[in-house]
């Protein structure tokens, strides 16, 4: 599994470029996911939010990009620490969750339900979310497959959601951006990541300002 027994600080945010004084307070984007959010295997300012929150920045965005990553965690343990992970003075949300569930070999059903009342929940808020999907093993055979690897279309159109359809997009068996388990990706990989991903989180900061107060 990704990061198995590893605990990751929660909801670390990386500290946005300084703002000048009265100037209005950061748009804040919680990364809630597990061991490929967390940062398994790397350092904290390697770590994916800390990576895009610099991307944006350069960008000149004032936007934090709190690290909700837990090494290990499952949807349904996304879902259990949903409340305290994404906390009220969130702005947008980014869902990475689903790839330890393919990798135990969880019924994609529960897979389902747990990300479908995630969702659920963020639109109940209001909250714009950034869905980032997974796709289970090659070798969990075809119907395991079909079944898991539906999930995230399926939920995004529902909800509609910002979808990106692999997190792991460019970066998979990719063997020089990936750290030696073959799973986590290294730091040059986690920038492959923000940089195919940075056209969707503009979007998403997009819907954050739109949705206003």
């Amino acid at each position: 599994m990704l990061g198995a027994g590893v605990i990751v600080a929660v909801a670390v945010v990386v500290p946005a470029a300084a703002q000048p004084a009265g100037a209005a307070r950061p748009l804040k984007i919680v990364a809630l996911g597990d061991s490929l959010t967390a940062g398994f295997g790397l350092p904290a300012d390697a770590a994916f939010p800390a990576r895009l929150q610099l991307a944006l920045v350069r960008q000149g965005l004032a936007v934090e990009v709190a690290n909700a990553g837990v090494s290990g965690d499952t949807a349904a343990d996304g879902l259990a620490r949903l409340d305290w992970s994404v906390p009220d003075d969130a702005d947008a949300v980014i869902v990475e969750l689903g790839a330890n569930d393919a990798l135990r070999g969880i019924d994609p059903k529960l897979t389902r339900a747990a990300l479908d009342t995630i969702l659920q929940r963020l639109a109940a808020r209001r909250l714009p979310v950034l869905l980032a999907g997974m796709r289970a093993p090659p070798n969990m055979g075809a119907d395991y497959t079909k079944a898991f690897d539906a999930i995230y279309p399926d939920l995004a159109g529902g909800y509609g959601v910002l979808f990106y359809p692999f997190f792991l997009d460019g970066v998979a068996a990719e063997r020089g951006l990936n750290q030696g388990d073959g799973l986590h990706p290294t730091a040059a990989g986690i920038d492959v990541i923000v940089a195919r991903l940075l056209p969707q989180v503009e979007e998403l900061i997009a819907r954050a300002r739109a949705r206003g107060p």
